[in-house]
């Protein structure tokens, strides 16, 4: 599979939090680096995710955000 998004970051999934129609997936890209993802329970489903599973975090944003304390 090809995609158009740059930001391809491979990884491993270290925790599925499932909720009623939504579950987050926290996945290590690196030296620790989670990338959280917000996706379908029926995604997580027909993707056959798993904890240890090894995945893709592709991100595709038109605009990013930039906080200070």
């Amino acid at each position: 599979m090809k995609l158009s998004a740059r930001n391809q970051l491979k990884g491993t999934i270290v925790e599925i939090q499932e909720g009623a129609v939504n579950a987050i997936v926290k996945i290590n890209v690196g030296n620790d680096n989670i990338i959280t993802a917000d996706i379908t329970v029926q995604s997580v489903k027909e993707l056959g995710l798993t904890v240890g599973k090894e995945v893709y975090a592709v991100i595709k944003a038109t605009n990013v955000m930039v906080g200070i304390e």
